[in-house]
């Protein structure tokens, strides 16, 4: 395993990722590109639409020339494959941030990256059809998950953390190299995604990280040896973003809302509403994926049984029906009617008052000369 490549790969990630943000971030703020519309002048530094492109090109130079220098080793041709598909999803999320496409069209274009991937990665047909429906699924999960600042990021990292352990329990440095890179560009991302977020990743930065981390698991699930039990193991490092899924579709089901419509229904959302702050919800999404990627890569490398694999699973679904008990969608305003009881009368309208009469007789009084103030009467002082 080709350690110093993987390490120089990791390192350029970083540094490119750090770099790129800050540019990005000034050159929007002084051209007013990607701003998001009504933000303040205090949060203009707020960049979605080209934030995500600084993950793109930092992990994706760092990985290309770490491959190119050896650093892949015999995996070569896996990580060109998977580079491209990633480009391909990258240049799909860019698109949709500047103008939003279609689901069927995301959907087709994730498939046909993923295909791409698979193929070059000399998959079986049977195990390359599961590694496309697995790589798309995790896609559009992890997709999901940029709803509160560093929440993509800061799990996206955690779990690339876990896949760069299971491919070094095997010593394979091509499996290994884009987990490293992207381990790195999240964690430099971070630091201009963390809260008060200057810069956001957007759809173009969460596809790309997923697609990464969906075609790293799937790839290093087919390498694996016989007697590693990747096929319990590997699933479990997405258990936070399949959780957050599985939130939102159960939530808009029992709110007989429509399931592709977005809303304030995800895990970040939930936790702000029992006032969790946000720099406090980032903590609690990486504090959950690490206890899921602890115990993946524990029974990846054979430390733990297959079926401890189970436990973060079965943890996520249990703390998906308790937040299932937090409200997510804020009903409109009723107003209130009182009925009258059984038997009474229904009210009438009032009646007009009638003009006092006066006496016959009773001289009437004339009004204040003109000039004096009237007593009890308050001056115009428009």
């Amino acid at each position: 395993m080709n350690v110093l490549g993987i390490i120089a790969s990791a390192v350029a990630a970083l540094f490119i990722t750090v770099v790129l943000a800050k540019g990005v971030r000034r050159t929007a703020l002084r051209s007013g590109i990607g701003r998001e519309p009504g933000a303040r002048p205090s949060r203009a530094g707020v960049v979605r639409r080209l934030g995500g492109a600084t993950v793109v090109i930092g992990v994706g130079t760092a990985a290309a020339g770490g491959s190119g220098l050896g650093a892949a080793g015999d995996g070569g041709r896996a990580v060109t494959g998977l580079l491209a598909g990633a480009g391909i999803v990258a240049a799909l999320g860019l698109v949709h941030d500047v103008r939003p496409l279609g689901v069927p069209l995301r959907v087709a274009v994730q498939t046909a990256a993923a295909t791409l991937a698979v193929c070059l990665a000399g998959l079986s047909p049977v195990a390359g059809v599961l590694a496309v429906i697995w790589i798309v699924l995790v896609t559009q999960a992890f997709a999901l998950l940029d709803t509160s600042d560093g929440a993509l990021a800061t799990v996206g990292a955690v779990t690339a953390a876990g896949l760069l352990a299971c491919a070094a329990v095997d010593g394979r440095s091509g499996l290994a190299l884009l987990p490293a890179a992207l381990l790195a560009g999240l964690i430099g991302f971070l630091l201009h995604n963390w809260h008060p977020a200057r810069i956001r990743p957007g759809a173009s930065a969460s596809l790309f990280t997923g697609f990464v981390l969906a075609s790293s698991g799937a790839l290093i699930h087919a390498a694996a040896p016989p007697e590693r039990a990747a096929w319990a193991a590997l699933p479990v490092l997405a258990t936070v973003a399949l959780a957050d899924t599985a939130l939102v579709l159960a939530s808009r089901r029992r709110a007989s809302r429509p399931l592709l419509q977005g809303g304030g229904d995800h895990i970040t959302h939930r936790l702000r509403r029992i006032r969790v702050t946000v720099p406090g919800t980032a903590v609690v999404l990486g504090l959950w994926a690490g206890a899921a990627v602890v115990a993946g890569t524990l029974v990846y490398a054979g430390v733990l049984h297959p079926a401890l694999a189970l436990v973060p699973p079965a943890g996520s679904a249990l703390a998906v029906l308790a937040l299932l008990r937090i409200p997510a969608y804020v009903a409109p305003p009723r107003t209130a009617t009182r009925r009258p009881a059984p038997g009474t009368p229904a009210p009438t309208a009032p009646a007009a008052a009638e003009p006092a009469r006066i006496p016959a007789g009773r001289p009437t009084v004339p009004p204040p000369p003109t000039g004096r103030p009237t007593v009890g009467l308050t001056a115009d002082r428009s």
